[in-house]
């Protein structure tokens, strides 16, 4: 499946994640991290299809670790599970906290491998480049220079293979001492390439005026009227967890904030509707795909 919710405008998919990401690691009611573990992995499989499958399974066995070896180091709580090496304590207030911090850990790492995807190096220079100008230009270069470094070595290393002086020749010493030139040779080349570049830029006169942006991405109206959406969702949460929706706390007593208080509903389902918006982008772009295709 094509990720329809990358399509949009750069500021929306950085807005999304800023809300995502930020509200994922500070909610720990057990209702808002429900939504926020669930709907994480919908959406990284709805990105990255049955090659996610893989991923997922790892982070469930991540979260059951986690879950479980969390009482073998915290003791507190009230509610005694069984007892272990001597009379030491597994509590279910100790496990239940360990659980939500391990929703926390695993929501956290499927939205930034979502990230990971969405954004990509054209999308934050395009956030940064009228803000911090100097910052996006070496941001960019050392993006660029990463896999040109890599190239350079590896055919450098080649070179000296041909000779016997590879890198996987010879004792530990010969190695390390063949890396060390192999190094010595990269850090030359890359001062060199530096100079060159740097010279490049003032002969084209590189900061002699004011900077212009260039940019395919336009703000459009169903932009707006998602970014809206995620104000209004986001704003409701915030003013419910204000009214104390998103209470909680697990050691050494078990308070968690319920039904008494009608802004947990309220609140959840808020969050729960911010929190779809790729999942339900994604799908629903599918199936109106599926319906063209019918209607064929």
């Amino acid at each position: 499946m094509k990720d329809k919710f990358a399509s949009y405008h750069p500021i929306v998919n950085f807005t999304f994640f800023l809300g995502a990401i930020g509200c994922g690691m500070v909610l720990m009611h057990p209702g808002y991290l429900l939504c926020s573990m669930a709907l994480s992995m919908l959406y990284y499989l709805t990105v990255h299809g049955r090659n996610a499958l893989h991923y997922l399974m790892a982070m469930l066995v991540l979260f059951v670790l986690l879950s479980v070896i969390n009482p073998i180091f915290n003791t507190y709580g009230e509610m005694i599970l069984f007892s272990y090496m001597n009379g030491r304590l597994y509590t279910l207030e100790a496990l239940l906290f360990g659980m939500a911090l391990a929703a926390v850990v695993v929501s956290v790492l499927c939205w930034f491998a979502s990230f990971n995807a969405v954004m990509t190096d054209d999308k934050l220079l395009y956030l940064s480049s009228r803000t911090a100008p100097a910052v996006s230009l070496v941001f960019t270069m050392a993006l660029r220079l990463i896999p040109s470094y890599k190239n350079k070595i590896a055919q450098m290393n080649g070179a000296r293979k041909g000779i016997g002086k590879g890198t996987d020749t010879g004792s530990v010493k010969d190695r390390l001492r063949h890396g060390m030139v192999l190094l010595s040779a990269l850090v030359s080349w890359a001062l060199e390439g530096g100079v060159i570049t740097s010279d490049s830029m003032y002969s084209r006169g590189y900061g002699c005026g004011k900077r212009t942006c260039f940019s395919l991405c336009r703000f459009e109206k169903r932009d707006r009227c998602l970014l809206f959406y995620m104000a209004v969702t986001l704003g409701t949460v915030l003013i419910c967890c204000m009214k104390g929706a998103a209470a909680a706390s697990f050691t050494p007593h078990l308070q968690i904030a319920g039904k008494e208080n009608p802004y947990v509903p309220a609140g959840v389902l808020a969050y729960f509707l911010f929190l779809l918006i790729p999942s339900a982008v994604n799908i629903w772009e599918e199936i109106r795909w599926y319906n063209l295709k019918s209607k064929i």
